[in-house]
């Protein structure tokens, strides 16, 4: 933050004041007001596109400025303060002005952030005009994001533009010393949205076991009993969902705890005023078995909307709710009225909207916590469009992500602003949102980008997209994306090491397939020091959801391909696969770590076959008591390669708890090995990649590299899977487009 001392301004009698930051929407002005009233100032203050500015007028200035960096609002978030003297005037009161929009837009909004207790505690109150309102808000919390068209953010230029406020919701919208004072949603129930459908009727339809469409901030939810066996089987069977896991939300912290074992760092991030879902471990027999569909884990969150929290008070209260996305497979978020009734039909028993409308489609976010601190598993409401802060101001470049997970990145100055997750590329009905959140995010960011990055791909969407910009194109191979992303998180200047473990990403020949990658980064590119020795993928694509055949090519290089058939004979196919792998035909080589989870899944029979990505190593996670070394279990070639052929020999036939341990402790102590003996004492490494996501892993390397006095950093503010890939091709493009003088 950049701000004169205020002992230089002890004899200032009139200044002009430019704050920059996440000052809008977030009670901002009427905190101005009331310290400019405390202090006997006068002047005025208003909003502007580049965040609040302030005149002020009187002897208390220095003391002002010191309440501007003490005491600004929960929700503000303060970048810049830029003070300038001026002769005086002879002011008198301080006013709050209208806001001007002039220039281009360099402040932002804020995320939508769950309700503060205040309006809490007027939803619980028989006597408060909004007892029991669903839409009750204020500066402090509330809808912001998903409601704004674009900024300054001002109730015109949002979703409440529509309605009217009501005399009294006038006075407080107009009170500086009112904690609603120009809060923009601000509205009651005379005045403001309305359900389609009383909290008794939905109360009654989930107790009765019936499958909800209840319309939230970012889009429609999918709610049923968690408790309730067979309306969960139901939904599973409605939503053509087999297998992967769903979230919960309980009341409260205390209800919370009944359904999963959760550490203080947990309950610390189950309580964020951002309300992710939480990823912990599950109490056996608390919920019914189809919510985690046998993962020995939970996403758990709270009520962060009053109508959500209402339909926990008062009678006939369930303990537990499935609270999940209402999209059908490849699709986006529903977010409007009637295309929830078109689509949404054939799955729930009821459909509950209101008449405001979403204009931003935003998911619910997810973390774990992983090594005592939250890690981003799924970066969306409450987190954005919140900034990353970057190391140095670099040009306006917009990312467009790789394929799976998506996720676009621009920058603005020294901020990267990473949108909510778009989907896969690959489905049905996805194309359209991701053009959509470009023409959003460039908008509200009034940002016009110089240049565009991309995967190397050639087929994914994104490529193409960025070709038909007509801007120039920055082509940024995967994994040196992944370790940039968490280069760009933590301000690091290259060179850095890097460990990017995942599933699959183009290589750099443009060619092959890696996943499994030592690499070396700095603003110039990266070198590859070293690799995951490759095992054949028979099938190609089709191996990542059939650990089976990656256990088979698994055989194949140990010399056992003969045995593929009959070891794997009750999968249909066996025999080809054994011909594929020893003919070279349609089994490509891949270094994926990813591959390497999935072998060792196979061979352990976790997890035959996977209906959606990362299901079997999640199992095989959930095996691990305690990991152990293997002390022959890998080896380091000439040229950098490691192999865990040795231990994926030692798993067949072993018991499938102790193959856990086995796996995880040797990979992971091979990995810190194989690092240390390709590089020359590193002192720290970046590690990033969607198997970071497995907990055992990260914390293990964490541990692994400390032992060696080497520092880690692990991905937090965006995801180590491919939804953060947007953030390092925006910080790849950033260096090479400056170092070639863009």
């Amino acid at each position: 933050m950049a701000t004169q001392p205020t002992s230089l301004l002890q004899d200032v009698e009139r200044v002009h004041i430019a704050v920059r930051g996440a000052v809008q929407g977030v009670g901002f002005r009427p905190f101005l007001w009331n310290a400019a009233q405390d202090l006997g100032l006068s002047g005025w203050a208003r909003n502007t596109s580049d965040g609040v500015e302030i005149e002020l007028e009187g002897l208390s200035i220095a003391q002002f400025l010191g309440r501007l960096n003490q005491d600004a609002p929960p929700l503000a978030r303060i970048d810049d303060i830029q003070v300038k003297a001026l002769p005086p005037e002879g002011s008198d009161g301080f006013k709050l002005r209208s806001s001007e929009a002039k220039g281009a837009v360099t402040t932002c909004i804020t995320p939508d952030m769950a309700t503060c207790d205040d309006c809490l505690a007027d939803i619980s109150d028989p006597t408060n005009a909004r007892f029991g309102y669903a839409f009750t808000n204020c500066t402090n919390c509330g809808p912001r994001y998903t409601i704004t068209k674009a900024l300054p953010y001002d109730r015109a230029q949002t979703s409440m533009a529509d309605f009217e406020m009501c005399a009294p919701c006038q006075t407080e919208y107009d009170d500086p010393a009112n904690r609603r004072f120009h809060a923009q949603p601000n509205a009651c129930p005379d005045c403001g949205p309305q359900l389609s459908h009383s909290i008794a009727d939905i109360k009654a339809a989930l107790q009765s076991g019936q499958i909800v469409a209840l319309k939230g901030l970012g889009g429609f939810h999918l709610v049923v009993d968690a408790t309730n066996e067979a309306a969960v089987a139901t939904l599973r069977q409605r939503k053509a969902r087999d297998a992967k896991p769903f979230a919960i939300m309980v009341a409260d912290r205390w209800s919370a705890v009944s359904f999963a074992e959760m550490s203080p760092a947990e309950q610390a991030a189950l309580l964020d005023q951002r309300r992710p879902i939480v990823i912990c471990k599950a109490l056996a027999g608390a919920i019914a078995p189809s919510v985690s569909a046998g993962l020995p884990t939970i996403g758990i969150m709270l009520p962060y909307t009053p109508l959500q929290h209402l339909l926990f008070m008062g009678e006939n209260v369930l303990p537990a709710l499935v609270m999940t996305s209402a999209n059908l497979s490849g699709q986006p978020l529903v977010i409007d009225n009637e295309e929830a009734e078109e689509k949404l039909g054939d799955i729930a028993d009821l459909i509950v909207t209101y008449n405001r409308d979403i204009v931003v489609r935003c998911d619910d976010s997810v973390v774990r916590v992983i090594d005592g601190a939250p890690a981003i598993f799924r970066r969306a409401r409450g987190y954005v469009p919140a900034p990353i802060k970057l190391a140095q101001e670099v040009p306006p470049i917009l990312a467009v992500g790789a394929h799976l997970k998506h996720t676009i990145c621009i920058t603005r100055g020294d901020e990267a602003f990473v949108s909510q997750p778009i989907g896969d590329l690959e489905d049905l009905g996805v194309a359209g949102f991701f053009e959509e959140t470009i023409a959003h995010l460039t908008s509200l960011l009034d940002v016009t980008p110089e240049a565009v990055a991309c995967d190397l791909h050639p087929d994914f969407l994104s490529p193409r997209h960025a070709e038909q910009t007509g801007l120039p194109v920055i082509k940024v191979q995967h994994h040196h994306a992944h370790i940039a992303s968490v280069m760009a998180e933590h301000r690091l200047a290259g060179p850095c090491l890097g460990l990017a473990l995942d599933g699959f990403g183009l290589g750099g020949d443009g060619a092959s397939s890696w996943g499994g990658e030592l690499l070396k980064v700095d603003a110039a590119g990266f070198d590859r020091l070293g690799a995951l020795a490759p095992l054949a993928q028979p099938g190609g694509d089709a191996a990542a959801r059939a650990p089976w055949r990656m256990a088979a090519a698994a055989f194949h290089a140990l010399g056992r391909s003969p045995e593929i058939a009959e070891q794997f004979g009750e999968q249909s196919g066996a025999d080809v696969i054994q011909a594929m792998l020893e003919r070279s035909v349609n089994a490509p080589e891949t270094s994926s770590a990813g591959r390497l989870f999935d072998a060792a899944c196979g061979l352990l029979g976790v997890k035959a076959t996977a209906s959606y990505e990362g299901e079997a190593p999640m199992f095989l996670e959930g095996l691990v008591t305690k990991p152990e070394i293997m002390p022959d279990g890998w080896t380091i070639d000439a040229d950098g390669r490691l192999s865990l052929l040795p231990l994926l020999e030692a798993l067949i036939g072993c018991d499938p708890e102790r193959g856990a341990n086995l796996f995880h402790g040797t990979l992971i102590a091979a990995l810190v090995d194989w690092t240390i003996v390709r590089t020359d004492a590193p002192s720290h490494v970046a590690l990033s990649g969607g198997c970071l996501q497995n907990r055992v892993l990260a914390e293990g390397l964490v541990r692994g590299f400390k032992a060696h006095g080497i520092e880690t950093y692990l991905p937090r503010q965006v995801p180590a899977n491919d939804g953060g890939l947007s953030l390092g091709q925006a910080w790849v493009a950033a260096q090479t487009f400056t170092t070639a003088g863009g």
